[in-house]
């Protein structure tokens, strides 16, 4: 098994925020792991102590290494790499057209909303009148 980086510097900052990411959601199972083994009925307070602690902990080094393995494949690796020059080719928006955008659809929004309150309104109005709806 293989433990150097693959193509060191190369997506380093989304590999190592895709590992981050991952390593806080296991840390929080881990956690309520903990949590979870609190409640368990052991007789001997040490003995629960050591289990309560270490099973969590040994837990997280172990998916942490993995999540190490998994992001140091080629595949992943390099799928990491490409993605994140992918992202550089962007063209980004300027702050001025995200607020341009946000109002147009903020104007849209009330607008549809007001139209499809209008027209409810209208068709109660009109079904009470013929009769198909109860008064």
């Amino acid at each position: 098994m293989n433990l150097k980086i693959y193509k060191k510097g190369q997506a380093q900052y989304t590999r190592l925020g895709s590992g981050a990411a991952v390593m806080v959601i296991v840390g929080f199972g881990c956690w309520r792991l903990y949590q979870i083994f609190e409640g368990l009925a052991i007789a001997n307070q040490s003995t629960k102590l050591w289990v309560q602690t270490l099973v969590p902990v040994i837990l997280f080094g172990v998916i942490g290494f993995l999540v190490y393995w998994i992001l140091n494949k080629v595949i992943v690796a390099d799928f990491m790499i490409n993605a994140e020059g992918e992202i550089k080719k962007v063209n980004w928006s300027s702050r001025q057209e995200i607020i341009a955008s946000t109002y147009i659809v903020i104007i849209a929004v009330v607008f549809f909303a007001c139209f499809l309150g209008g027209a409810d309104v209208f068709f109660q109005i009109l079904f009470r009148g013929i009769g198909l709806l109860p008064s």
